[in-house]
């Protein structure tokens, strides 16, 4: 079966476009991105700006187009956190409804970073162990820990590299106290939650999974995106101060000329580096490991779990 995830995420509208079959490994037919930093484009009253809403109906509907030509059987569509913690949600939703056809579903926050654990868990399998999973997007921060596809705990918490950027970080580059400011803000909000996620046991593996983390690895000597996924690849807390320490003094443009850095994501990387970096210290992480599966490809594999799609399910012998 041909499915179409539709991704409407704080940073970025995604739509990946996959072949896919019960026990069998999703495999990427197309993908399809565009940039609208929802996460940025929020008003302080907390409403999605009018030229955001805009901006998002238009690409939902190419990208609903780009599906149907593609032959998506389904378009699963879906919208995290800058949607969700809108004050004007249901009014966007609306619109995009009435005027694409595209019925965007919310994932709640604690979901989310549920499917992104299922993806993990997926991918490196049983013989993983523990898995502590971080995901950082554009609104929200994500961790994760279990010994199973379903994690003992999971929690969302608002404190993404675009929102941080939106309310910290308005120079560019962002000044020296600032960052310092921050710096001591966010180790203040992940003592708790640190201590939540760890509570079940100490993880066998430590896992960093969403765009910032690649980024971040990359420019501590992490392989290329062409070198595929099965390459391994890390993050250590000293390379990522040492890159933190460097981009903390550039500025966008010049931060959107490194490799690995995407000009949508360059505003928002000194904000993503800081809450990896804190995220690292309160939980005690000397490595992470880079996943490539993350929330889209867990949603797949959900839904593949859940639904037959014809397949024949044998019966046992007594």
């Amino acid at each position: 079966m041909r499915l179409g995830v539709l991704d409407v995420g704080s940073n970025t509208v995604h739509l990946l476009v996959v072949d896919a079959h019960r026990g069998g490994h999703p495999t990427p037919m197309s993908s399809t991105k565009a940039a609208l930093r929802l996460a940025e484009n929020t008003d302080d009253a907390g409403d999605i700006t009018d030229e955001g809403a805009d901006r998002l109906v238009r690409t939902v509907a190419d990208f609903a187009g780009i599906a149907r030509s593609s032959g998506c059987g389904e378009l699963m569509a879906f919208a995290t956190s800058a949607v969700r913690d809108a004050r004007n949600s249901d009014d966007v939703l609306g619109r995009v409804r009435d005027e694409t056809g595209v019925d965007l579903q919310v994932l709640a926050g604690e979901d989310e970073s549920r499917l992104t654990f299922l993806a993990v868990r997926r991918w490196f399998g049983w013989s993983a162990g523990r898995i502590l999973d971080l995901d950082i997007g554009g609104g929200s921060l994500e961790l994760s820990s279990g010994i199973d596809e379903n994690p003992d705990v999971a929690l969302s918490l608002q404190l993404g590299a675009g929102r941080l950027t939106r309310d910290w970080l308005d120079e560019d580059p962002p000044g020296k106290r600032r960052v310092a400011v921050l710096r001591d803000w966010l180790d203040a909000e992940l003592v708790e939650p640190a201590r939540t996620v760890l509570a079940p046991g100490r993880p066998d593996r430590a896992v960093g999974t969403s765009k910032t983390f690649r980024s971040l690895a990359r420019l501590t000597g992490a392989a290329p995106s062409a070198a595929g996924p099965r390459v391994k690849r890390t993050l250590t807390a000293d390379g990522l101060r040492q890159v933190i320490s460097f981009i903390s003094r550039m500025t966008a443009s010049d931060r959107a000329e490194l490799e690995g850095v995407s000009a949508d994501r360059s505003r928002q990387m000194v904000a993503g580096a800081l809450v990896a970096e804190a995220a690292m210290r309160a939980l005690s992480l000397d490595t992470l490991e880079i996943c490539p599966w993350a929330l889209r490809e867990g949603l797949i594999l959900r839904k593949l779990d859940t639904e037959s799609f014809g397949d024949v399910v044998p019966t046992i012998a007594t």
